[in-house]
């Protein structure tokens, strides 16, 4: 059985093609966001998401003409997310019974 892909975390984005390409540190990047340096750690480090709030920032930050568009970061975080479970705990369920009409 072949490896399913890993998608990357939105904060990896961030990190390693985002900041660079702008010449940013992290704590410029922060303060330009309008967030602590730790939130934004956080965040580029994997150890929380990208929320509705952070996406928007994203989007306004980068402009949706460069990528920033906040359901961009959202489906990319969710698609992560999904993959975290998928791999790890998918919950057990009862399958439901579809009664015909």
């Amino acid at each position: 059985m072949s490896q399913m892909y890993k998608p990357p975390h939105p904060g990896e984005t961030l990190k390693e093609d985002i900041l660079p390409a702008l010449n940013l540190t992290i704590t410029e990047a922060a303060k330009q966001l309008g967030v602590t340096r730790a939130t934004l750690s956080r965040v580029l480090n994997k150890r929380a998401a990208i929320s509705p709030e952070m996406a928007l920032r994203i989007e306004r930050w980068l402009g949706v003409e460069n990528g920033g568009r906040a359901d961009l970061w959202l489906g990319q975080q969710t698609t992560y997310d999904l993959w975290q479970v998928r791999k790890s705990r998918i919950p057990k369920v009862q399958r439901a019974v579809l009664i015909a009409v």
